[in-house]
Order: C-alpha cells, then sequence, then structure tokens
C-alpha cells in the first residue's frame, strides 16, 4: 500500500504493519470524537511518525498513485474529523 503524507511525500507500507496502523489510527479517531485536542495532537504524530518509521520512502521522482494520503501534522482536528470516516483514516 502507498501512503501519501501531505506536504511530505509517499511510503510504501507492507500488510505487516497495517494492524499496527489501524491501532493508533483507532487511538486518533476516540481523541476526534471526544473532541480532545490533546490526545489528538499526540495520536496524529504517532500514526505519521509509524508511517515514517514502518515504511519504505519512494523517490520525489517516482510519481506513483497514493492508496491513502494522510494529513500533515499540523493538520487541525476540525480538518482532521472532515477526513475521517467509518473506518478512521486508514482503513482496515
Amino acid at each position: 500500500m502507498i501512503m501519501r503524507i501531505l506536504g511530505e511525500g509517499q511510503y510504501e507500507i507492507t500488510e505487516e504493519h497495517l494492524g499496527r496502523l489501524n491501532e493508533l489510527d483507532s487511538a486518533l479517531q476516540s481523541a476526534a470524537d471526544a473532541e480532545d485536542e490533546t490526545a489528538f495532537t499526540t495520536a496524529l504524530s504517532a500514526l505519521l511518525d509509524a508511517v515514517r518509521s514502518l515504511g519504505t520512502p519512494l523517490p520525489a521522482e517516482r510519481i506513483t498513485p497514493s492508496d491513502l494520503v494522510l494529513p500533515d501534522a499540523d493538520t487541525s482536528l476540525t480538518q482532521v474529523r472532515e477526513l475521517l470516516s467509518d473506518e478512521g483514516l486508514v482503513p482496515g
């Protein structure tokens, strides 16, 4: 799966890491539902850090469609709430 972090780049994520990313996504969803800004900021940072550490960065010159686009770390709670679906940001 190819994930893009807005303003940063793309990462290739293997299936074996999707469970961990879904756990972090659930924490993000819970923080957003509770409108807890502090927990939201922590959860979004943790999700983005996990994508960076678990994924393989794709070269900037390689143009590949993204399967999933994640907001950058500066995205507000309100903006992310608009992006969340029943499955959160990360499907599965």
